[in-house]
């Protein structure tokens, strides 16, 4: 049953990051839900535009949205489902607002938080219970970020652009 439920809860990341795309964001899409229930959702913000930062990461977007709407929700039940491993930034606030679960669709080679050994941070982090799902449908991920990659200069020539297309590629050979 949870799988069913993650994997749907995946596919409507995956709607967000669709979106993001066919604005020429970079294809992050993200969704938090408590029991199978989308309570936020949000993409990738100014990745391609003059007022280009690092800030409106998907994650934080969903957030911002969530806590704007209910600010003394309790995160602790809520999973976050992302398009691609939550970076450092964003794994670091989504553990500060209280969220342990982490489902997502495409590892970022580059940049991904979730490795943090909190066990050997301050004692804040020490003891916190985090679960971790990667790879839940990532070749539909991969493909966004090919063709993002394709068509886009954000990060064109970094090492997640790199490995996107040559695993795209590899992919497309095994399935072909």
């Amino acid at each position: 049953m949870r799988a069913a439920q993650d994997e749907q809860l995946m596919r409507a990341a995956l709607a967000e990051a669709r979106l993001a795309l066919a604005e020429g964001e970079f294809p992050v899409g993200c969704v938090l839900a408590e029991e199978g229930r989308i309570l936020a959702q949000g993409r990738r913000r100014n990745s391609g535009s003059a007022s280009r930062n690092e800030l409106d990461h998907a994650e934080a977007v969903a957030l911002r949205s969530l806590l704007a709407a209910q600010p003394s929700r309790d995160c602790r039940q809520i999973t976050c489902y992302s398009t691609l491993e939550p970076c450092l930034m964003c794994y670091s606030t989504m553990l500060l607002s209280g969220i342990r679960r982490f489902v997502w669709a495409y590892e970022d080679v580059m940049g991904g938080g979730t490795s943090l050994p909190l066990d050997r941070l301050a004692p804040f982090y020490q003891n916190m219970q985090v679960e971790l799902l990667p790879s839940l449908l990532r070749s539909e991920s991969i493909a966004l970020f090919a063709q993002f990659f394709q068509n886009h200069s954000y990060w064109q020539d970094s090492l997640l652009s790199k490995f996107t297309l040559a695993e795209h590629q590899r992919l497309q050979s095994k399935n072909g």
